[in-house]
């Protein structure tokens, strides 16, 4: 294994598993976890990197599949040096490893509205990587700039513009790293701000399986757009729908199985591999393109190496 890496002022790991940084608990080791400690340490790092080894950037881990056989390369988990918040007037500024839930809240208490935050998991650099959204409001609607550094080391912005956001998506050069957000904010009254999540998080709890070990939804919904919400939101198009309608709520294969209160949420029940986890994922998205035709796309981001036993079918 390579040694030859530049100083570092955070921390550099080898060989370090994987599974306890998913929400998912699977997932084979990195070749290298780099920790840096601030911004400076992180451009520095790829700068003077060899070129040719890979860097991938986790957050923590919420929408995330390892698998088994780990990620070759150098693994970048950014932590305490980008997690910051700072509101002023209608801006609010996060650092990428900043939790979505904490941001909405923050900006609550400042009487800015950023709620559809909330009940979103995970961090900022993987909200803006992903466009995440929910009741009908999604990153590319608020998102003012981004911050992050190239491979080779330069601190660039990206506008809304440069990351030409889709559903689920947004256009990153290849091994750059999110280092933080500026979204803009309408004023709200900080009292009912609190409420409207509050009652956010009460109906998500009623409809997701919040305490199980879960990546959140599993597939794109082929809507195009996630759950608005409202009395009059249609569901013939959401992934849930479909699954349920093939028959899967519920269906399990090893320790991986599709949630019974909402059939996409992949749920590991206790020691699941990824290979079983994505098996069953694979498995879903065959029944459901036989049974109506509809190709799901995964929204669970999956990487590294299978195990050369536990191929996903």
């Amino acid at each position: 294994m390579m040694t030859d890496f530049p100083p570092v002022r955070g921390t550099l790991t080898p060989n370090r598993p994987l599974d306890s940084l998913t929400w998912l608990r699977v997932g084979g080791p990195a070749d290298w976890l780099f920790q840096p400690a601030d911004e400076d340490d992180l451009a520095d790092f790829l700068r003077d990197l060899d070129p040719l080894i890979p860097v991938f950037p986790i957050g923590v881990g919420s929408n995330l599949i390892v698998r088994d056989g780990g990620i070759r390369g150098v693994v970048i988990r950014l932590g305490r040096g980008f997690n910051t918040i700072a509101v002023e007037d209608d801006r609010v500024t996060a650092g990428a490893a900043a939790l979505d839930a904490h941001v909405a809240r923050r900006a609550a208490d400042a009487g800015r509205d950023l709620t559809f935050l909330r009940t979103i998991p995970g961090s900022i650099g993987g909200a803006v990587r992903m466009n995440a959204g929910c009741y009908g409001s999604y990153v590319a609607d608020h998102l003012v700039e981004a911050h992050a550094v190239t491979r080779n080391g330069d601190r660039i912005v990206l506008t809304p513009q440069d990351l030409r956001f889709a559903y689920r998506h947004a256009d990153l050069p290849e091994g750059c790293v999110l280092t933080g957000a500026t979204f803009r904010a309408a004023e709200g009254q900080p009292d009912a701000l609190h409420a409207r999540m509050a009652e956010q998080l009460a109906r998500r709890d009623e409809t997701q399986p919040t305490k199980e070990r879960s990546a959140g939804s599993t597939f794109r919904n082929p809507a195009g757009f996630s759950s608005t919400g409202r009395a009059d939101d249609v569901h013939d198009l959401k992934a849930w729908s479909l699954i349920d309608r093939a028959g899967l709520r519920g269906h399990s294969w090893g320790g991986a199985q599709m949630s019974e209160k909402h059939p996409n949420f992949l749920l590991n029940t206790g020691g699941a591999t990824a290979a079983e986890l994505e098996t069953l994922g694979e498995l879903v998205r065959r029944r459901v393109m036989e049974d109506s035709g509809h190709d799901l796309q995964w929204e669970v981001i999956r990487v590294g190496e299978f195990l050369p036993d536990a191929t996903a079918s």
